[in-house]
């Protein structure tokens, strides 16, 4: 019987009780007016008019108290199954904020205001990643772990030669199978489309409703390396024409010009000075063009780095030692030990020291040439080179291929430079020096290995 009465307890419903529980708040002091009613010196007829009266009133009353704490509730219930269908426009109307069911109004409506707003900036963003997709040129696709296709932009469809729908196929079926074997990032020489090319494909992983899923983005890298290797041509054409013609400029002049004391009739006095002092000039512009070849030969065979420890500290004191013209000042940094080829970061640093020395002596400055950890990295070396002298004019061209303000400059120092640093992993800036006259050089290398 226990068992029985528990069970139904427990099915009455909220409203149920709440009415049941308003009532028997309200039972003794109704017991205690019928008893005083029964027991009166009054009628009978008046006794039932108001017996009926206050048991008709208690009924009353335990309605109205179930609706003022139930309506309350359902109308909390109706707001979040609103929210929970997606519909966030629906309002309670505020309620006194010093009690309970208006605090929780108040959360209700703010909640969701906040569901709105989000689920709006949702959308926008949405769409804007939708219009950024359709307009990039790069192809991308998406693939569940079925291998079936669940994304693809324009460009992915251009790249293709597909209008049609292409969702729902496979990437056997699309050609795109390659690009889910093998290495995440590499770049590809193969044919989609019909179209051969050289393509760089990236490929990362995402989970969409819990299940995994692969994004491919395919760049078509031919078009840019052949800009790149046209404007490489056309560069070095333009280096190469200036350096030959001069040369060639003064020898077919001065070629000219024995020629016609040779055919002359009767020769000057003076004709074999003339011969002697042209001949060399020819010798001097035709060596020089020989320099010219051999330093471009050079900048174009610079050999993989012979990666092995090397001792910072006693290389950068060697290399300030070896400029004689002026005594360059070493900043003594931590004893530091790295992996590089001792060889090339020598002739890379000479060529720094040299450049610095250079400037510096036009003005009567000095060098200061140390090293020390990098400050953002831990695994990395800061070798710097500082000087008084005017400072660059011109920091567009630092790195051209012979390019030189020098007299007697080839124009591949620091071209050679730069290439032994990015060999070894690192980076080699100039700059001029802020709030003083000078320049700076920073090299910047890996400890461990490249």
């Amino acid at each position: 019987m226990t068992t029985a009465r528990s069970t139904v307890g427990f099915r009455l419903s909220y409203d149920t009780k709440t009415l049941l529980l308003a009532l028997a708040a309200g039972l003794p002091a109704l017991i205690v007016a019928l008893a005083l009613i029964w027991t009166g010196d009054i009628g009978t007829r008046v006794q039932w008019t108001l017996s009926v009266g206050i048991t008709a009133g208690w009924v009353v009353a335990g309605f109205i108290a179930r609706d003022q704490i139930v309506r309350p509730l359902h109308t909390v219930a109706n707001m979040l199954s609103a929210l929970h269908e997606g519909d966030y426009s629906i309002r309670a109307r505020p309620a006194r904020e010093d009690d309970a069911i208006g605090l929780i109004i108040q959360e209700v409506n703010d909640l969701g205001e906040t569901l709105r707003k989000q689920r709006l900036d949702a959308v926008e963003a949405t769409a804007l990643l939708s219009k950024v997709m359709q307009e990039i040129e790069v192809a991308v696709f998406a693939f569940d772990g079925d291998r079936t296709l669940k994304l693809v932009n324009r460009g992915g469809k251009k790249l293709l030669g597909r209008e049609d729908d292409l969702l729902g196929k496979s990437a056997a079926e699309l050609g795109l199978s390659i690009c889910l074997d093998g290495g995440a990032h590499r770049v590809m020489d193969t044919s989609f489309g019909g179209q051969m090319g050289r393509w760089e494909l990236r490929r990362s992983s995402f989970r969409e409703g819990g299940l995994p899923h692969q994004l491919i983005v395919l760049s078509d890298l031919t078009r840019a390396l052949r800009q790149e290797e046209r404007q490489a041509w056309q560069r070095l054409v333009q280096v190469l024409r200036h350096e030959i013609n001069n040369s060639l400029a003064p020898i077919q002049s001065l070629a000219g010009t024995l020629k016609r004391i040779l055919t002359r009739k009767p020769r000057p006095s003076d004709w074999e000075d003339d011969l002697e002092r042209g001949l060399s000039i020819i010798a001097d512009r035709s060596s020089a063009l020989g320099r010219f070849m051999a330093s471009y030969t050079r900048l174009t065979r610079l050999p993989a780095p012979r990666i092995a420890p090397l001792e910072i500290g006693p290389l950068v004191r060697r290399v300030a030692a070896l400029d004689t013209r002026l005594d360059v000042q070493v900043v003594e940094g931590p004893p530091i030990r790295l992996g590089a080829d001792g060889d090339q970061l020598e002739q890379l640093l000479i060529n720094l020291v040299r450049n610095a020395v250079d400037a510096a002596l036009e003005t009567g400055g000095g060098v200061r040439v140390g090293w020390e950890q990098a400050e953002t990295d831990d695994d990395h070396l800061d070798v710097w080179i500082e000087d008084d002298g005017p400072g660059i004019s011109n920091t567009e061209n630092l790195f051209v291929p012979f390019f030189t303000t020098k007299p007697r400059g080839s124009g591949i120092g620091l071209v050679l430079s730069r290439q032994i640093a990015e060999a070894h992993g690192g980076t080699l800036t100039l700059e001029n020096r802020t709030g003083t006259r000078g320049c700076e050089a920073h090299l910047r290398l890996p400890l461990k290995a490249a």
